[in-house]
């Protein structure tokens, strides 16, 4: 059976079932500013949760029917920096975060599109995998989220752990941010091979 031209024009765009669902967690990042700044703590945790979830599925169903897209490649990690800076400002804003971390992440994921905007106009490499610092950092940022919005939406109890968190997140993303730039500066000198 022949595709429809509504299956077709969406096969063109790039767009197939992980690439909506990861549109879907893009949309959520309005959502959870207003919930956060209103107060709405309880429902902007399970609206983050739920985004957690949906960056786990759209990745395991595009490896898993091999439905991987270049637009999905750009899309995902531009959905997930959204949401992270954005859940941040509002969370600083809340008074929730300390203003210093807030502008560290958003400097940091700011500083990262920038260089790979850059070195995709200079066509020196077209893949960059992500540092394995870069994951512990995601992971301590997504910590501290969930926890800070869990704390103040469902009660869990305050104290050691969120301090532990902020520490964490900000000393990781330091080494991050270093680590990439280092990354550019090799690849950039010829020291490190541009794939």
């Amino acid at each position: 059976m022949a595709a429809g031209p509504d299956a077709l024009s969406m096969t063109r765009l790039g767009l197939n079932v992980p690439n909506l669902i990861t549109l879907s967690r893009l949309m959520s990042v309005p959502l959870m500013i207003w919930l956060i700044v209103g107060s709405e703590f309880a429902v902007a945790f399970w609206v983050f949760i739920a985004a957690g979830i949906s960056d786990a599925l759209d990745g395991f169903i595009a490896k898993r029917f091999d439905c991987r897209t270049r637009l999905g490649a750009l899309l995902d990690p531009a959905a997930d920096k959204a949401l992270i800076s954005s859940v941040y400002v509002a969370l600083g804003i809340a008074e929730m975060l300390p203003n210093w971390l807030v502008i560290l992440v958003v400097f940091r994921d700011v500083t990262i599109i920038g260089g790979f905007i850059l070195f995709q106009t200079i066509a020196v490499p077209r893949n960059f995998d992500p540092l394995y610092i870069s994951k512990i950092n995601t992971a301590m940022q997504i910590a501290l989220v969930g926890y800070v919005l869990g704390r103040s939406g469902l009660g869990l109890p305050d104290g050691g752990p969120t301090g532990v968190l902020v520490i964490a997140t900000a000393a990781t993303t330091v080494l991050s941010g270093f680590s990439y730039l280092i990354r550019w500066a090799r690849i950039l000198a010829g020291a490190e091979p541009a794939t």
